[in-house]
């Protein structure tokens, strides 16, 4: 367990400016474990696995390719992004783990709003029938994790319709204010809160 795990939430944040701030948390001498709850104005992100065909027509969103792992995804208001800067190697934790912990944090958060969710075999991310919630992409530098799951809260999904989302054509997506009214963005950060303090 990590005694030194701070949650910070920092509202609605540009991603250039996001991911300079990840990769120098990384680098410091002083690290400490940090979980972040934030959203991104509009963006599609390529990860380092990104086939540029997977954006069908971008339109007025910007594109940028970023260095964490997987494809295409678009982030946007309305959508929780949660980014673990984590020591990964004091928690012996390898990129499959993680991954693997991640989802299943997003399966025991849904589960306890009442939204029944699965996975997909070679797809990371967690979906509801068949429709994607929440994508996951991280990257481990030196020992650090950064980067992180989005998860499609209260959102315009329409931007996910010009991209091939996570390279699968025509995949569908969901969200959570389509599946249970009653969550408020509080509580949702909330029990996240909660969870991962129990987790990590």
């Amino acid at each position: 367990m990590l005694e030194d795990l701070t949650f910070k939430s920092l509202g609605v944040a540009n991603y250039h400016e996001t991911l300079e701030l990840m990769k120098s948390h990384i680098k410091k001498e002083d690290f400490d474990n940090e979980i972040w709850l934030l959203e991104h104005p509009p963006i599609f992100t390529l990860g380092t696995a990104a086939d540029k065909n997977h954006i069908l027509n971008p339109k007025d969103i910007p594109v940028v390719q970023s260095d964490r792992g997987g494809e295409v995804t678009y982030h946007g208001p309305g959508q929780l992004i949660i980014y673990f800067l984590l020591d990964v190697k004091k928690l012996d934790f390898g990129p499959k783990k993680l991954v693997s912990i991640i989802q299943n944090f997003v399966k025991d958060l849904l589960a306890s709003i009442s939204i029944d969710c699965n996975f997909v075999e070679g797809a990371p991310g967690v979906y509801v029938d068949k429709k994607k919630i929440a994508s996951i992409g991280l990257r481990i530098s030196n020992g650090k994790s950064y980067h992180g799951a989005s998860l499609n809260f209260d959102m315009d999904l329409s931007p996910f319709k010009q991209i091939n989302p996570c390279g699968y054509k025509g995949l569908e997506v969901t969200q959570i204010k389509d599946l249970n009214k009653d969550i408020s963005k509080l509580q949702l950060e909330k029990l996240v809160i909660d969870l991962l303090r129990k987790i990590f």
